[in-house]
């Protein structure tokens, strides 16, 4: 038997030494009796007729080769035996081998004869002996049986593909030839049987895929990432011997399984450079990895377990240019396409014919470069003959067959200056299982998204110097346009032009389906507004003898009970913190809460004792000021400690009930990420810790070394996942969106966010400017990158493996998946109060760094609203309105005008229905006028009164179209201007109000401002008021003056005077 790895012990176990197998009867009597089954289903079509089947199996080689002898010997006794022939009659099974396999074929003699009533012929040969004396017998047994069904010559099988090797087949086939026999080719007949797997096939099946795809997640992109960023020179050919020393080592990549049952399909395959072949004979060559700018890197790995194979293929694209993209994701949807057709009783041709369709829909100039097949089938044998997934093939597929989906684009042209990648190819491929409704791809673990493929390295100032230099070249003197620029305008014009018409069919789409709702009763959610907070029996002590003996007759603070204990007539008289307030001068005060009051809390307390005497204040003096100090002091303390005690309580009582988190067991250990900090924090006056998240059997568990400090979040509570690499930011991230609320510390949250620093923050001493050339500086950002690098891998493996669990059956209803947010659509807006970068991810709408979070869910928006655009403003706001009505609008303001456009395609291509508005809208009367009269609102047109192009022509007939407009100039001014705002209104007197009116009733005769303020002036005299500061004449100078002028109509559109800037 050969000794290589993955042949010797395909499905067998070893008992005692290494050199002794066992053959598992049970499997060997079921699959012979498939095969003569078969046999008997198929004689005349796929085994020719054949009355015989004669399998000669040739002896070992060093090469990696895969023939049809072989795959059967595996598959029915688990194990090759090389040198060996094997003659199947329907009678008998005659074998031809050494002694040592004999032996161990005897186990089989009785399994046989019970499953099909067939007699096991051993024939024995000695190193001495050729074997001729045997073959003999075997051919009087065949002219026997012959004999027996009166015909003539029978037909005899056998594997015409493989030819004889070694001086026993060689023998073996010349007899065969000189005898009187009629010789078919029986290939079709094993590749039809052996196409479908049973469980046990599909489970190595899986083994191996499972290998093969955290190679190239765990192994290759880490490598080839480290290769690229620290620019190191390394072969194809070194990959290819690192990357086989990873497959046939699977600890190496934490992988658990037996290297003795591990091995590859074929070297691996690494091609970059414009040198590409995407055959599966391909190899991988000497020349160094290219990783330069518009460059691809294909690389292939195929892993065997227990001799069962499986293979993917990745093309990872870096620093793309818009051709490569485009044929990128073009190979991606028909790939797709492709593995989509794999279902039971649709023709192998069906998925190659799925794949072309697309690239002919798509991008019909790259078709005549797609590979000529979609795959093949896979498994003993890495091809299988007569499963090509091709445009001819109009075989069925059945449930349980495995194929290797693999799909290319062969020889593109790349419009580049390098010569080495002006040529370049693309290639993808998956082992998937054909199933009864959906096909099961068993290397998905290695992404193919183009976010995960794509990498850029160009730097931005590279970024910013190509694109200066393209505006300096379009700079041309002259009036004529080159054609280049005219083709560029008219691609703007005419996307917008199709922006436009899905913007219309949104519009209509979105109107039914709030007409729909509306109609259905649900515009809102349930208003989750509770009642007021109500606070348990005010009970201090519950009788009188809990009462310490006082030990003078003086105001205490009962810090355990919660209690003031106060003198009246000679006794310690206790109230409860809740029932009290205090105020001091010279004395004390204390001010109870008693029904009837204003501003007091309704309690369910104050409504037990309707009918009893309430004491509402008591005074009293003390000659001792610093006594009188310590009790405010105390009683101060107290009430915050109680407020704070019983709004917990009141928080936790609303919370929804969570499953309870299943720890995982000692068998298997939990996915963890160490050294987190968690937002929101604990809180209190510890030092800040460090803990560590674990991924366990229902959920997530965030702890510290501190015991109170735990933190549960549930799968089935996740709404959304994100995962944040730094890239400009300081820290790396994932973050929990949930369903309901939990508790962080005393803090209730939906938001719960895990993150490591990725930066120290070093203070240069000494003050002096530090030169870019710098060794110690050069040296330090090469630590932060390295540092920065390995916690971003540490968050990607765990990511990966929380992906995988969440990939399980069990929680594929909850639909989880991290999401991670897309940088390149990101925009600066004001969602708070500060500007923070927001980050459009595939589900949501994002900002991660800054407190509080944004988390937006694009399936809750109804429609959103691009405020004050136009009207030469620098910067413009995002209104977005929910399809909860009830639901305030969420506001973005302050967006820069250069981000408009790319909002807009973002927009329209998550087919988001958006307006565009002059000035901001008052949403809060609009959204109440819709829920309290959705008829109407719906017979109006429904969202189309936010239409600019409609409304424009009724806004200058009607005064009240700018009712429920407030500039957002205006409301996002700083803080000190508020502040003046306030203290403005303040000074306000009712002779001020007096004052206005009269000015209102003058306005018609329109006095200057000089005049008005000389009135005042001598109002204010007349007052005794002459000691106004400059600052506030200057206001009320300009008060008047904007109410005695007549306003300009020219400014009725709604553009505001612009502020002065303050240097």
């Amino acid at each position: 038997m050969t000794d290589r790895k993955g042949n010797g012990k395909a499905s067998g176990t070893t008992a005692g030494s290494s050199s002794a197998y066992l053959i598992d009867v049970n499997n060997f009597s079921k699959r012979l009796k498939l095969l003569y089954t078969h046999w008997d289903e198929y004689h005349s079509g796929l085994w020719g007729n054949s009355d015989v089947l004669a399998i000669a199996t040739p002896p070992t080689s060093d090469d990696l080769r895969y023939l049809k002898s072989s795959a059967l010997n595996i598959w029915l006794v688990g194990f090759e035996f090389p040198d060996t022939i094997m003659v199947f009659m329907k009678k008998q099974i005659h074998v031809l081998c050494s002694q040592k396999k004999a032996s161990l074929l005897d186990i089989v003699k009785k399994p046989a004869k019970e499953a099909v009533g067939v007699e096991v012929v051993m024939h024995v040969k000695l190193k001495s002996q050729d074997g001729t004396g045997m073959m003999d017998s075997i051919f009087q047994a065949v002219k026997a049986q012959s004999s027996s069904s009166s015909r003539s010559n029978p037909v005899v099988g056998h594997i015409a593909r493989e030819a004889p090797e070694g001086k026993l087949l060689e023998t073996w086939m010349d007899k065969l030839n000189n005898a009187n026999f009629e010789l078919a080719d029986v290939t079709n007949g094993f590749s039809d049987l052996f196409a479908v797997k049973d469980s046990s096939e599909l489970t190595n099946v899986k083994k191996a895929a499972f290998l093969t795809s955290s190679v190239m997640r765990s192994f290759v992109v880490p490598k080839l990432e480290k290769v690229i960023d620290e620019e190191k020179k390394i072969s194809h050919s070194s990959l290819m011997d690192e990357t086989e020393k990873t497959i046939v080592e699977p600890a190496r990549i934490k992988v658990k399984l037996k290297a003795d049952n591990v091995d590859i399909c074929y070297p691996p395959i690494f091609q970059s450079g414009g040198g590409f072949d995407l055959k599966p004979s391909a190899s991988s060559n000497d020349e160094n990895l290219c990783y330069d700018s518009t460059s691809v890197i294909i690389c292939a790995v195929g892993s065997r377990y227990n001799s069962y194979c499986s293979n993917v293929a990745r093309t990872f694209l870096i620093d793309a240019n818009s051709t490569q993209s485009k044929a990128y994701e073009v190979l991606l949807k028909a790939q797709e396409a492709a593995i989509s057709k794999l279902k039971s009783g649709n023709k192998l041709s069906a998925a190659y014919q799925a794949a072309v369709s697309v690239v002919e829909k798509e991008a019909p100039e790259l078709a005549g470069n797609l590979t000529k097949t979609a795959g093949t089938g896979i498994g003993l044998e890495f091809r299988e003959s007569g499963l090509n997934l091709n445009a001819k093939n109009d075989r069925i597929f059945k449930q349980g067959m495995v194929f290797n989906v693999s799909l290319g684009f062969q020889n593109l042209q790349a419009q580049t200056k390098n010569p080495k990648t002006q040529i370049f190819s693309l290639l993808l491929a998956d082992t998937v299982i054909v199933g009864k409704e959906s096909p099961e791809i068993l290397t998905n673990v290695s992404s193919k998204a183009v976010k995960d493929v794509a990498y850029s390295f160009n730097d931005d100032d590279d970024v910013e110097e190509e694109r200066t230099k393209i505006k300096a070249g379009n700079k041309t003197p002259g009036s004529t346009k080159s054609k280049a620029t005219l083709r560029s305008d008219n691609h703007e014009m005419s996307k917008e032009e199709i922006r436009r018409q899905h913007q219309a069919e949104l519009a209509r789409q979105k109107n039914e389906e709030t007409a729909r709702r509306l109609a259905g009763g649900d515009s809102a959610a349930t208003n989750n507004r509770g009642a007021g907070k109500t606070i348990g029996d005010l009970i201090a002590y519950k009788n009188v003898n809990d009462l310490a003996p006082p030990r003078e007759l003086m105001i205490q603070v009962d810090q355990k009970n919660e209690a003031i204990l106060v003198p009246v007539y000679g006794n310690m008289v206790p109230f409860h913190d809740t029932t009290q307030d205090s105020n001091r001068n010279c004395y004390i005060r204390i001010i109870f809460n008693v029904p009837g009051t204003p501003f007091t809390p309704h309690d369910a307390n104050s409504l037990k004792f309707q009918g009893s005497i309430y004491l509402k204040e008591v005074s009293f003096r003390s000659k001792d000021q610093r006594h009188i100090s310590e009790v405010v002091q105390l009683i101060k303390t107290l009430r915050r400690q109680v407020a704070s005690r019983e709004s917990e309580r009141a928080e936790r009582a609303t919370l929804v009930t969570q499953e309870k988190l299943q720890l995982a067991g000692a068998k298997f250990k939990p996915k963890r990420l160490p050294d987190l900090e968690i937002r929101p924090s604990f809180g209190g006056r510890a030092r800040k810790l460090t803990g560590s998240l674990e991924a366990h059997a229902n959920g997530l568990r965030y702890s510290t070394s501190r015991s109170d400090q735990r933190v549960d979040v549930m799968f089935s509570n996740i709404k959304h996942a994100f995962f944040q690499p730094a890239e400009r930011e300081m820290i790396t991230l994932v973050h929990f969106h949930l369903h309901n609320h939990i508790m962080v510390g005393n803090k209730k949250t939906k938001d719960v966010q895990f993150y490591t620093e990725v930066m120290d923050v070093v203070q240069t001493l000494g003050g002096g400017k530090r030169s870019a050339y710098d060794p110690d500086e050069i040296e330090e950002e090469h630590r932060e990158r390295q540092r920065k690098n390995k916690i971003n891998m540490e968050f990607q493996n765990f990511v990966n493996r929380v992906n995988d669990l969440w990939g399980q059956p069990e929680f594929k209803s909850l639909d989880l998946e991290f999401d991670q947010p897309l940088r390149e659509l990101g925009f600066n807006g004001v969602p708070h109060k500060s500007s923070c970068f927001i980050v459009p991810t595939s589900s949501c709408l994002v900002e991660l760094i800054e407190t509080p979070f944004v988390v937006i869910t694009l399936s809750e928006i109804e429609i959103v609203n691009l405020e004050r655009v136009g009207l030469g403003q620098k910067n413009f706001d995002l209104t977005i309105v929910f399809k909860d009505f009830k639901r305030d609008v969420f506001r973005i303001d302050s967006i820069p005008s250069t981000s408009l456009d790319g909002i807009k395609e973002w927009l329209d291509t998550t087919d988001l229905k958006y307006y565009e508005s002059r000035l901001n809208l008052n949403w809060r009367p609009i959204l109440k006028t819709i829920t309290d009269d959705p008829e109407k609102f719906i017979e109006d047109g429904g969202w189309e009164f936010l239409n600019l192009e409609v409304s424009d022509s009724d806004s200058d007939n009607s005064q009240e179209s700018d009712q429920g407009y407030v500039p957002s100039d205006v409301q996002s001014e700083s803080g000190s201007e508020d502040e003046d705002d306030e203290s403005e209104s303040l000074v306000e007197s009712e002779d001020d109000e007096e004052e206005e009116s009269g000015e209102d009733s003058e306005e018609e005769e329109g006095k200057t401002w000089e005049e008005l303020e000389r009135e005042a002036t001598h109002a204010d005299r007349e007052k005794g008021n002459e000691s106004d500061s400059e600052e506030e004449r200057a206001r009320r100078k300009v008060k008047s003056f904007g109410k005695s002028r007549v306003p300009d109509k020219r400014n009725l559109g709604g553009s505001l005077p612009k502020r002065p800037k303050f240097r």
